[in-house]
């Protein structure tokens, strides 16, 4: 028996000390478009593990922390003022 792709195939599970929730979508863009968006600012989420669907199986893609983004965010910030 084959499992049926899912219509979204991406997922993002997002964690951190007030947070735990998992969310579908239907493009890479997607997906880390809210991966970025979940943990900047002043989130209290701390980690998004990305999974994508492949081969009848939801397979680890990416684990983005939240220092990864905000230091990102910063120095793309500091960039656009100069």
């Amino acid at each position: 028996m084959t499992a049926k792709k899912p219509s979204k195939p991406w997922r993002v599970t997002v964690t951190g000390p007030e947070v735990e929730a998992t969310s579908s979508f239907t493009s890479e863009a997607k997906t880390f478009e809210f991966v970025r968006t979940t943990l900047g600012g002043d989130s209290p989420a701390e980690t998004a593990k990305v999974e994508q669907w492949e081969g009848g199986l939801w397979r680890w893609f990416e684990t983005v922390t939240a220092d990864e983004i905000r230091s990102t965010q910063a120095s793309t910030n500091g960039a656009t003022e100069k």
